[in-house]
Order: C-alpha cells, then structure tokens, then sequence
C-alpha cells in the first residue's frame, strides 16, 4: 500500500513539473499511417537512405536545415506491382516536446499529403490538416515562412518545425532517392 501511494505521489508531482507532458496525443499508429498513406490493400516497403557527406551539405543547403544523421528511412508502397508514392516519419522538437509527421510524396516527388501522427505540445499549437493542405505540390524553395507559406497565428514554432521537416523530406528525396539521384 505504501509503494502505490509513493507511486502515485511521484506521477502527480511529474504532472506539476514537467507541465507540458500532459499534453501529448497520439493520434496514429505506424500501421494505421501506411493506411493513410497508401490505402489499406498497398504493400510497404522500407527503402533506408545512407547519405553521403556531399548529399548530406547539398540536402541542408536545400532544405535550410542541419540533418541530425546521414540514414533516413522511406517507406515506398506499392499496389498491384504499381508504385503508390513514397512515405517518411519525421520527428523533431517544436518547442520543447515531439511532433511526428507522416510525410507522403507521389511517385514523382511532390508533397501530397502530411499528417500529424503524435503531437506533444498543447493543442492550441497544432498545425490543422487546412494549413498543411495548402504547402501539397509545392515545391522545397516555395515552403519557407513568411516566403510564400503563412505562420499560423499562436502557433509559429509548430508551423516553422512542421515545414522544417517537409522540406528536409522533399530535399533528401530529390538528392538520393529520385531518379537520377547519385
């Protein structure tokens, strides 16, 4: 009896800490993005990218971000032998918590759609399925904020780290999975 109440006193003092935990929101398994991605009859396949030190400058300059490592992983699905797209899971920090993306780029490499597969930070700051709709088909030098792309009001740090990611998606995938790409 003692240890459940000294467990339950110390989950209730990591609530009034770490304030911010409260809030995170799991919204899509792994297998449920591929579904969103591809459909529910699509074959997944993971296709891991191992970065060169010169696509590693060239996707950063593209991208205008610093790459975390030189190994990126896209899933690329396939129906009736037909290629569907390509499909990454990015995370990163927003403000001080996670967001995973599920990135989905069309045969050719065009965004087509993103969806937000766990955010932790409040609910006010994520960025809503209208916002990201409106970056489908862009390309990476037109997805910069406050260049061509609008901040959401209240919630800037989610909007610059969401298009962050997008265009690091967009950017390793033109420099080492397109074809053509060294």
């Amino acid at each position: 009896m003692r240890s459940y109440l000294f467990l339950s006193l110390i989950c209730m003092a990591s609530f009034s800490i770490f304030p911010g935990s409260g809030f995170a929101e799991v919204y899509y398994s792994k297998e449920e993005a591929f579904e969103l991605a591809f459909g529910k009859e699509a074959q997944i396949e993971s296709v891991p990218v191992f970065l060169t030190d010169e696509q590693t400058a060239a996707i950063e300059k593209m991208a205008l971000v610093k790459l975390d490592g030189q190994l990126f992983t896209f899933y690329e699905g396939r129906k009736n032998g037909q290629l569907l797209g390509y499909a990454a899971i990015e995370s990163h920090t927003v403000r001080t918590q996670p967001e995973t993306l599920l990135i989905v780029l069309s045969p050719k490499g065009e965004l087509v759609k993103a969806e937000i597969l766990a955010f932790h930070e409040p609910p006010e700051y994520k960025p809503p399925a209208a916002w990201f709709a409106r970056l489908y088909r862009r390309p990476v030098a037109d997805l910069r904020l406050n260049q061509g792309v609008d901040a959401i009001s209240g919630a800037t740090l989610s909007s610059k780290a969401s298009l962050d990611g997008i265009r690091k998606t967009l950017a390793v995938y033109q420099v080492a999975v397109a074809p053509g790409a060294p």
